[in-house]
């Protein structure tokens, strides 16, 4: 989760130098706080997987396999809204 806050700082922090439209920030925001509710999920999905089944069984690393899943779909999301926001501008910003 401590990437995820960085990465969320990193992004908000380029975001304001780019002075992104308000329209923007929503997506943005979306982005960042679907990350947040899949990494939440996971974890809590993963710690009640641990204590309901603490031997190794097919369906516990099925169920972990799925939530970590989430979150990389959730971060695919990310990666790409901050393509389609942030990238124009920034390379308008370093380059243009």
């Amino acid at each position: 989760m401590r990437f995820h806050l960085l990465a969320a700082a990193a992004v908000a922090l380029v975001a304001l130098w780019l002075r992104v439209s308000r329209q923007d920030w929503l997506w943005l925001l979306s982005a960042i706080f679907a990350v947040w509710t899949a990494e939440l999920v996971n974890t809590a999905i993963e710690r009640t997987v641990d204590l309901a089944a603490p031997g190794l069984h097919p369906l516990a690393r099925s169920a972990k396999d799925v939530a970590a899943g989430a979150v990389l779909a959730a971060s695919l999301y990310a990666a790409l809204v901050g393509l389609l926001v942030l990238g124009p501008p920034l390379w308008n910003r370093c380059f243009g």
